[in-house]
C-alpha cells in the first residue's frame, strides 16, 4: 500500500504546467473527429483511422524515454555545466543494502558526486541508508514509490499517489524534498508532467545508460556509458545491479583521464535560470 501522504504543493517553487505539442495536436484531432462526425456520420472509419494512429503515435512516445513530445525532459546538463566540464552520474531502482554503500565508497573514493533515484517504498524500508547518501553529498530523488512497471499506464490520481508518497519518504528522511524524477523504466505517461509541474519536479532521462540492469558484462556496459561521452553527460546506472561494483572504478578513471568531473544534478542545474 501506498502510505497516507501530506505533501503540499509548494506554490513557490511550482512551474506552471505547459502541454506539450504531442498534447495539443492530440485534443485538436480528438475535437475535429468529434466535430467532422456530426456532419458526417459516414466517414466515421476514417475517423476512427485518424484517432487510432494518433494513440499509437501517443504509445510510441510513451516508450521513447529521451524524447519531449510529452513535457520538458532533462537529457543533458545546462550549458554552463558542461563548460565546468561537469557530468552527472545517476543511479536508479535503490537503496540497496548490500551495493549502495559499496557503491557509496567507490564515489567517495575519487571524490565524485552522484545523484540517486530511489524507489520510496525501498528509501522508507533503508532510512539510515538513505540519510548516508545525502550526508556524504549526493542527492536523493525520486523514481516512484513502488516502481511498478506499468506506471506509464496509470492515471492522473494513481500516479499522483506514486509521486507524493515517494517525496514525502525521501523529504522525511534527508530534510529535502527531491527536485527531480525519473519514471521506472523511463516509460513516460502522458498524463504525468501536469502531477510533475506543480510540484516543482523536473523530469529526467539521461544522455547515455550502460544497460547494467540487463547485461553482466562490464566492459560492454563500459563501452555504452563512454561511447562518445562528453561534457554534459547524464549517464545512467543502477546501484541494485552488482556489475555496476566492475564498471563503476573504470568509469571514474577514465572520466579524471579526460579531465570530467562527476556532480549531482542539483549541483549541474543549480545556477539554471527557474523555469
Amino acid at each position: 500500500m501506498i502510505p497516507n501522504t501530506t505533501t503540499a504543493i509548494d506554490s513557490e517553487n511550482g512551474r506552471r504546467w505547459r502541454p506539450a505539442p504531442a498534447l495539443h495536436v492530440s485534443v485538436f484531432l480528438h475535437a475535429a473527429a468529434a466535430v467532422w462526425l456530426a456532419a458526417h456520420l459516414p466517414a466515421w472509419p476514417w475517423v476512427l483511422g485518424v484517432l487510432v494512429a494518433n494513440h499509437l503515435a501517443l504509445f510510441l512516445a510513451v516508450l521513447w524515454p529521451r524524447g519531449s513530445l510529452l513535457g520538458p525532459n532533462l537529457v543533458r546538463l545546462p550549458a554552463s555545466a558542461a563548460r565546468r566540464r561537469e557530468i552527472s552520474l545517476t543511479f536508479d531502482d535503490g537503496p540497496d543494502p548490500e551495493l549502495t554503500p559499496r557503491v557509496l565508497d567507490l564515489l567517495d573514493r575519487y571524490q565524485a558526486k552522484a545523484s540517486f533515484f530511489c524507489i520510496g517504498e525501498k528509501a522508507a524500508a533503508q532510512p539510515e541508508l538513505v540519510k548516508e547518501i545525502a550526508r556524504r553529498g549526493h542527492s536523493v530523488e525520486n523514481h516512484s514509490y513502488h516502481h511498478h512497471h506499468a506506471f506509464a499506464f496509470f492515471g492522473v490520481s494513481r500516479l499522483r499517489r506514486e509521486v507524493d508518497a515517494a517525496q514525502d519518504a525521501v523529504a522525511s528522511i534527508t530534510g529535502r524534498a527531491p527536485v527531480f524524477f525519473r519514471a521506472p523504466a523511463g516509460f513516460r505517461s502522458p498524463l504525468l508532467d501536469p502531477v510533475l509541474a506543480p510540484r516543482g519536479l523536473r523530469y529526467v532521462s539521461w544522455t547515455r545508460r550502460g544497460f547494467d540492469a540487463v547485461s553482466a558484462d562490464p566492459r560492454r556496459i563500459l563501452r555504452w556509458l563512454t561511447r562518445g561521452l562528453a561534457a554534459g553527460d547524464v549517464l545512467l546506472m543502477h546501484d541494485n545491479a552488482p556489475v555496476v561494483l566492475a564498471v563503476l572504478p573504470v568509469l571514474l578513471e577514465q572520466l579524471s583521464a579526460r579531465g570530467l568531473k562527476a556532480v549531482s544534478l542539483a549541483s549541474a542545474c543549480a545556477d539554471e535560470p527557474g523555469e
